[in-house]
Order: structure tokens, then sequence, then C-alpha cells
């Protein structure tokens, strides 16, 4: 938390709510962005064959990015090929995300088996721990049981104090500091966690046996463990304070989350599965990933977004969210 008055280092970013944008008269949208009923059941629809082939295709696309820098092995297409590794963590943490909110398989059961076992413990991650906490950040941004505050605080600050925060992502510190004490949950007294951890560690021993398999067992380190710990934390961190950095608690989601155009770039390698998307995901949290390109074009046909809510690109934002001078 950002010291002992957590909410006072909020809201440098956050618009004035006097000049926010009227919605108008539509059948879409109400005023305060969320769909009217009818469209709101078209746009939360779970295509369950199109997800299904998402979850297989990440594995069949890793696969493809590792065997084709074991057969080209040359310098460049090792340095590529962990860069891309770097997007590989990011696309199992937003379907993850996805199956964190139930809404990457209508089906309960199946929805949660792959949100764990596929997409979650390969990352290190419990999506039902990840979802309890994650709803707590939905159900009110900035609010008392607000997670994620000290990634938020402080926005805009000095561009050196920025380079520092990323520079710990970069080498591992922030990486390996949110591990070990991940790593002291099987100390905890609740049986739940420790068996979690194990499930993970047995999850860890099949990635590593698969690199195993293909006769290059020191590949798990360099294109998988390092990858998490260095440039996935420099995503989470540039994606994060792009969603909510120097934002407020407010009931009106245009004070509490950026929104930010979408382009190509950007989509594929830092807000992948259309997790940039994010103004409209919060306004409504029970819209599949791939319905939010269109509900946020609904967003702005009714004025609910326009160019002065949203910002032009990362690029942009990143700018505007470090001080000059």
């Amino acid at each position: 938390m950002a010291g002992d008055r957590p909410f006072a280092a909020l809201g440098g970013m956050s618009p004035d709510p006097a000049l926010l944008p009227t919605v108008a008269d539509n059948t879409e949208i109400a005023v305060d962005g969320r769909p009217l009923p009818a469209v709101r059941a078209d746009l939360r629809r779970i295509p369950t064959w199109r997800n299904t082939w998402s979850v297989i295709w990440l594995y069949g696309q890793t696969v493809l990015i590792i065997a084709a820098a074991v057969r080209i092995g040359h310098p460049v297409s090792w340095s590529v090929t962990f860069l891309l590794m770097g997007r590989t963590h990011a696309q199992f943490l937003s379907l993850m995300h996805e199956a964190a909110h139930r809404l990457l398989f209508p089906n309960r059961r199946a929805n949660d088996l792959v949100g764990d076992w596929l997409l979650g413990y390969p990352v290190v991650t419990s999506t039902p721990a990840y979802r309890r906490v994650h709803m707590a950040h939905h159900r009110e941004e900035f609010g008392p049981e607000e997670p994620d505050i000290p990634l938020y605080a402080h926005y805009p600050i000095a561009p050196v104090s920025l380079r520092r925060k990323l520079m710990r992502d970069l080498t591992g510190r922030t990486g390996a500091r949110l591990f070990l004490a991940q790593v002291r949950g099987f100390r905890s007294p609740d049986a739940r966690v420790r068996r979690t951890l194990w499930k993970m560690i047995l999850v860890q021993v099949c990635v590593v046996g698969a690199f195993t398999a293909a006769g290059r067992p020191e590949l798990w380190l360099f294109l998988w463990v390092v990858p998490y710990f260095t440039l996935w934390r420099v995503i989470n961190r540039l994606r994060s304070i792009a969603e909510h950095g120097g934002m407020r608690a407010d009931r009106d989601r245009r004070v509490t989350t950026h929104s930010i155009a979408q382009h190509r770039l950007a989509r594929f390698y830092l807000v992948p599965y259309n997790i940039g998307f994010h103004l409209a995901h919060h306004v409504d949290a029970g819209i599949p990933f791939r319905n939010l390109p269109r509900y946020h074009l609904m967003l702005r046909a009714h004025g609910y977004v326009d160019d002065t809510v949203e910002h032009g690109s990362y690029r942009g934002i990143w700018r505007d969210l470090v001080t000059v001078g």
C-alpha cells in the first residue's frame, strides 16, 4: 500500500467528471455505458469452440516458436524467441484472466480446469486465488479491498522513478520478490494453499519434461523461467499502469479506468486477447474478450467514449504517466 493513506496519492490522471461526454439516446447502451438487456445477452454469449481453439493454438504456437529457434540456431533467432516468450506469458495470463471471470467456457468445471491446469499453473498462478483478489478489484476500483494500489499510485511520476521500477522488473528483482512471497505459502496453515503450490510444481515438472523430451532441458530455464521473471514483469507493469495508473475511485468507470486506442503491435505483444479494451471490460466485466472490440465501438458510437477520454496510443499514455521537469 502507498503508506497509511493509500488514496491520497490517487487521482492525478483522472478526468474531471464534469467534462466527460454524455451518452446520446440510443437502443444499445445506458447512460452509464452498460449494455441494455437485449444487447447484453448477445455480447455476453461465450464462443466455446473458438475459445477452445485459442487455448490449443496458444500451446501450438509456443511449441512452434521454440522449435523454430532451435532449428535456426542463430543468435538473432534466439533473441527474437526470448522476446516472444515474454508475449507467451502475457497470453497465458490473459486467457487465465478470462477463465477467472468464468468467460472462457460456459461449463464452470471445464472453465476452471482449463484455467488452472492449462493456463494458470504453467505460469505459477492459481486461477481461484487470482479470481478472489481480482473480483475485489472489479467490485470497487481503488476501494478498501483494491489489491493493486501499489501499481497504480503516485502517477504521474518522475521519469527516473518509472525507469527504476522497470529496471527492477527487467532484472528479475520484482519477480523474485513476488515468487519468494508465494513460496512462503508452503508454510501456510491452509492446506488448500499448500496443495495448490504442489500442483504448480507438478505442472512445472511436466514443462521441464517436455523440454527434456525434446532434447533441450536447458531451454526451460532460458525460454520459460527467465522471460517470466523479466519480460513478463515489464509487460505487466506497462499494461497495468496504462489501465489504471493515477486514476481514483468513482462510480463512473471513465474516472477509474483509462481507455487507450488499440493498435496492432500493442495487441500482438502487450495486450493479447483484447485485454487492452480495458474500459469496456470494467463497464461490463461479463463480456467475453472476443466481443470487447464490438462493445467498445458501441461505447464510442453513442458518446460514452470520445477522443477527450481515450488516449491515442500506449506510447502516448506512458508519456502522460511521467511528469516533465
